[in-house]
């Protein structure tokens, strides 16, 4: 059986000197990180994976969603991901493996993983993506036993602007969005689930694309103004080297949970990574993140 590919220690120690100053030029150092990591995880093995692509789950040219087997699949649980991008930006496949490793990560688990694609800013405005996700919940609901997957086991993971969406579908009840009976958990990686346009948030204006500029509005779009006792179970992920303030609005996202469950929601942080890293780092030799959300998924299904 082939290895995992193993991370460098010359881009260990880049991600280390670049680490301190990510605010200072996200955008650029985002595209360091997805260029370093894809030449490493095209070396990923692929053994007995099966991918499906571009399958339309709604009518815009965004509504396409990819799907990745185990071969042979059997009523397995899905992980469902949806990527980042600062709400104007992104793309399923970001790179020619990322977000691709993500799938294969759990794959080899076991899941079916299925990485889905939606409207972005400035077109599309506030709850855009959420409606979006919910019609993929929908047709995954109908089509997914086609693929081996079991749609009564199904768990939702978002990252960067992604979490923004994952956490409005999850947590917020209303007709576009309608309570995720089959949904058994949440991963929030990196998640930017506090809306703001505060000035040392190098991403304000992007916000403000998808979501506006009034202020007022700004907590009714917040995951911790929806989320409750009865919410879907949610496990956390932050970096060390974060975009600026998503690392405060996770962990105030997670205190929130834990006073109203009397106890810590599960959490991973992860030193030497960055907001790309964490998530590229999934199907390679660094297996802290995957090992954590691991534990998660077989807990709720337990």
């Amino acid at each position: 059986m082939s290895t995992l590919p193993v991370i460098p220690a010359s881009l260990i120690a880049r991600m280390k000197t670049i680490g301190p100053h990510w605010g200072d030029n996200v955008a650029n150092n985002v595209r360091e990180m997805v260029a370093a990591y894809s030449e490493i995880l095209a070396t990923s093995p692929r053994e007995g994976l099966v991918r499906h692509n571009e399958i339309a789950y709604a009518s815009d040219k965004r509504n396409v969603l990819d799907i990745f087997c185990p071969m042979n699949a059997n009523s397995a649980p899905v992980l469902v991901f949806a990527h980042g991008g600062a709400f104007v930006d992104g793309s399923k496949d970001r790179s020619s493996e990322i977000y691709a490793n993500v799938l294969r990560c759990f794959n080899r688990h076991g899941f079916v993983g299925v990485n889905l694609e939606y409207r972005l800013a400035p077109e599309f405005k506030f709850p855009s993506a959420t409606d979006d996700l919910a019609n993929a919940m929908q047709w995954i609901d109908q089509n997914i036993h086609r693929y081996g997957g079991d749609k009564h086991k199904i768990f939702i993971m978002g990252h960067s602007a992604g979490a923004a969406h994952s956490s409005d579908y999850v947590y917020r009840l209303n007709p576009a969005s309608p309570h995720p009976l089959n949904v058994l958990g949440h991963i929030i990686v990196s998640g930017r689930v506090r809306i703001e346009n505060r000035t040392d948030n190098p991403n304000a204006r992007k916000v403000e694309a998808y979501y506006g500029v009034d202020q007022t509005l700004f907590d009714q779009c917040s995951a911790i103004q929806h989320v409750h006792k009865n919410s879907v179970p949610t496990m956390f992920a932050i970096a060390q080297y974060e975009n600026p303030l998503i690392d405060m609005h996770c962990l105030e996202l997670a205190s929130h949970i834990a006073q109203l469950h009397g106890k810590s929601p599960r959490l991973a942080w992860l030193e030497g990574h960055n907001h790309t890293s964490i998530i590229a780092s999934l199907d390679t030799a660094d297996e802290r993140l995957a090992s954590t959300i691991l534990s998660f998924l077989q807990e709720q299904l337990g």
